[in-house]
């Protein structure tokens, strides 16, 4: 830690050269999961999460979906650092997340999939399909920051 002080390093590597779309990106899905988990957390309450976490390792499907909710977390979380380290697959991996995250949801508000724990209450197919995007309308932004401006995808050549 002394070095990155005395020498002027930085976390990352070439942070100078990186495009303000990629940091504001890469931001953005740490602060939007690390929030979401804290607000979770605090709308729930001690007792209730150990409930939730409890109730989760009830029955095999839950477990699996609880485990993959959490897998999905870390994989975002690992995407944007190494995105705003330069490295292409970082938006790639965000965006095939984003991908088993919205088909999973559309699946499960279906009804298709048991249990409906990410699932969107809705009375039509429309519905679910326009709330399953406003839903997702954060994550959508990023990407477009990460793959339609011009700096951004020079960045990752």
């Amino acid at each position: 830690m002394s070095e990155v002080i005395r020498e002027g390093k930085t976390l990352f590597s070439g942070a100078g050269t990186i495009p303000v779309p990629v940091w504001i990106a890469g931001i953005a899905i740490i602060a939007t999961r690390c929030l979401g988990v804290l607000l979770l957390a605090n709308e729930l309450g001690l007792m209730e999460l150990m409930n939730f976490v409890h109730r989760s390792a009830q029955a095999w499907d839950s477990t699996l979906i609880f485990i993959a909710s959490q897998l999905i977390f870390f994989i975002e979380l690992r995407c944007a650092i190494a995105l705003m380290r330069g490295h292409s697959w970082g938006r790639w991996g965000f965006l095939i997340a984003q991908v088993l995250v919205l088909i999973y949801m559309f699946v499960a508000s279906m009804g298709w999939v048991y249990p409906e724990i990410f699932s969107i209450n809705s009375t039509n197919d429309s519905q679910i399909v326009a709330s399953l995007l406003v839903q997702k309308l954060p994550d959508i932004l990023v990407l477009l920051l990460l793959f339609v401006p011009q700096s951004s995808r020079r960045f990752y050549r």
